[in-house]
């Protein structure tokens, strides 16, 4: 019998799919994002760069600086803050 995968991405299936109506574009990797701004994690599963990890899928964070192409943002997860460092292509604004 088959052994159940045990990697990283186990577990995200509907997560780390994508409508093949959909295409990633330049607009989609460029979009910027100012300081104190929140932002929704959208992974874009077309992106392997910048992805966090699956967990963090939907959460909103608030936008604390920038770091070469990547934003910083931080979030708080029970009584921690975390911190992570996401390409934009997988940041969604929030109105």
């Amino acid at each position: 019998m088959a052994q159940k995968s045990s990697g990283p991405q186990q577990g995200a299936r509907k997560t780390l799919s994508k409508d093949p109506r959909h295409k990633t574009t330049i607009n989609d990797m460029l979009k910027t994002f100012e300081e104190g701004e929140k932002a929704v994690i959208k992974i874009d599963p077309s992106v392997t760069e910048g992805r966090v990890h699956h967990r963090y899928h939907g959460k909103t964070v608030d936008v604390t600086g920038q770091k070469g192409d990547a934003y910083e943002v931080e979030f708080k997860e029970g009584n921690k803050t975390k911190t992570l460092y996401i390409k934009p292509v997988h940041l969604k604004k929030t109105e």
